[in-house]
């Protein structure tokens, strides 16, 4: 129904000549017809949230068999020098193969990933990239965004300093 009614926004937006870009009367029933059902959605999900029980191991389950590490799979074979076109490749057989034998990427042994490039080089670079627990990690995503956030400061600290005016920048 919001989106709907934001269909019908964009819609209308798109109507209207340059010229009368300020005469907007019909808009007003969309989006008050959107800020209420959004409200009342609002209300039903914090009364929803705040009685669920989070199952971890069913969610751990879920998130495995829908292999959102495989592209770090693809990942891990680009940093050791293979073209992402074939790292991709690869790792789409990978989880072709998990699929068809009703495995997840975690439980194949180094030898099976070896059976699809030697790049595959030993145990604990196959599993880390393979678990689950480091692509689901939030820790993980925290400390990307503060590596490249210091990466911009010294970045921006090497850069000349410009001056404008009496204002520098």
């Amino acid at each position: 129904r919001v989106y709907g009614d934001l269909m019908a926004a964009l819609t209308m937006l798109k109507g209207l000549p340059l010229a009368y870009n300020k005469d907007m009367q019909e808009d007003k029933e969309g989006v008050f017809d959107a800020v209420d059902t959004a409200s009342m959605s609002l209300g039903v999900f914090i009364g929803m949230i705040s009685t669920m029980k989070v199952r971890e191991e069913n969610m751990k389950k879920a998130a495995q068999r829908g292999f959102i590490n495989a592209t770090d799979l693809a990942d891990y074979l680009t940093k050791k020098g293979m073209p992402f076109r074939s790292a991709y490749k690869i790792s789409g057989s990978i989880v072709a193969y998990c699929i068809a034998n009703n495995e997840v990427l975690e439980t194949l042994s180094l030898e099976k990933y070896k059976e699809y490039s030697d790049l595959f080089a030993n145990p604990y670079q196959a599993a880390k990239y393979g678990y689950i627990d480091d692509v689901i990690e939030p820790r993980n995503t925290r400390f990307r965004i503060c590596r490249a956030l210091a990466q911009l400061a010294t970045k921006r600290d090497a850069l000349p300093a410009k001056k404008h005016g009496n204002i520098p920048m």
